[in-house]
């Protein structure tokens, strides 16, 4: 079922109507009372209407890239829950190929740290990674902020948004985050089983305990991730020699760790792991039941039945709200 416009301005909106209902608030974000508080300073960033959709115009402006060919949606598709499904690997200003597959967007007030190595902590800051990576959007944020200042409706955005008609670097990475806050996947089979409002098939609620026992320490619930880094037991690709973690921190103990992803959406976040090198689910569980190290012990029937929890983990409402698709 496809979500309104409307709807979902409602659903971002409504702590700042002073309208109740089963969520917690903050900020103008909404979610299930079984999520914890986020991290993100809300304080130092409020989120407004108007901010929210300048941020969303900025998200799909291919004019952040240096030859005005690439916007964040390139790599962040609203139908695969803002990841990237045609390529392995991400692609860039003259079809350059990145050297990991972009991850999905969503919930990411509660992140900590961003990108498969952790290498940015604030997410008002995040974007400047790959708008000026030379492999990614190839852009300098003083360029960007000239194009603004160029054109006379984002002259007219930026005074809705923030005050007056004054364009900076922040006020562009702070739109665009303000957007991305928005981006809140808690509609999932899953949460309306937290909420009393749906049931388990017993395939899924037997594929729920194998998660519980094997697969929660990591991807933690109802986030499905415990933000923090961790092996995923394959080799280094030695074509890609992406050490994870190690290149950000120096230390050989991080080395091959990447962040935990979230176990959301996983129907619409394919292909799987950093680099991409999964396209289906089966695959991903025969690795961890079949690698050397600490093997997952399931056997195929298992195998079914966690899969039958992971896909209740799956949000429509989210994937095809309009109100994060492109703006009209």
């Amino acid at each position: 079922m496809r979500m309104s416009r409307y709807r979902h301005t409602l659903f971002v909106l409504t702590a700042l109507a002073g309208l109740a209902c089963a969520l917690d608030h903050w900020n103008g974000i909404a979610a299930p009372d079984h999520f914890p508080p986020p991290v993100y300073d809300f304080a130092a960033n409020p989120l407004t209407a108007e901010g929210i959709e300048l941020g969303r115009r900025l998200f799909y402006d291919e004019a952040l890239s240096v030859d005005s060919t690439i916007a964040c949606a390139s790599c962040h598709n609203p139908y695969a829950a803002f990841a990237h499904t045609d390529h392995d690997l991400s692609h860039g200003i003259n079809d350059v190929i990145g050297r990991r597959n972009a991850p999905p967007l969503f919930n990411l007030a509660w992140s900590t740290s961003f990108h498969h190595d952790g290498a940015h902590h604030s997410l008002d800051f995040q974007p400047l990674a790959p708008l000026t990576d030379p492999g990614e959007m190839g852009n300098d944020l003083a360029t960007v902020v000239r194009r603004l200042a160029a054109d006379s409706q984002y002259v007219r955005r930026f005074a809705a948004a923030w005050g007056d008609t004054l364009i900076t670097g922040e006020r562009v990475l702070k739109s665009l985050a303000q957007f991305q806050l928005t981006l809140v996947s808690a509609g999932a089979k899953y949460d309306r089983v937290r909420a009393g409002r749906d049931s388990f098939s017993v395939l899924e609620r037997r594929g729920y305990a194998l998660f519980r026992t094997h697969c929660n320490a990591c991807h933690a619930e109802p986030l499905f991730t415990n933000q923090t880094f961790a092996g995923n037991g394959l080799p280094v690709d030695t074509t890609l020699n992406d050490l994870g973690r190690m290149e950000i921190t120096g230390r050989p103990t991080d080395s091959l760790l990447f962040k935990v992803p979230s176990l959301r959406n996983l129907s619409f976040t394919y292909p799987y792991m950093h680099d991409g090198r999964f396209r289906t689910l089966r695959q991903v569980l025969a690795h961890y039941a079949e690698r050397p190290a600490a093997p997952l012990p399931l056997s195929p029937d298992e195998r079914v039945e966690l899969t039958a929890f992971l896909l209740t983990l799956d949000d429509r409402e989210f994937i095809f709200a309009e109100g994060h698709g492109f703006p009209r």
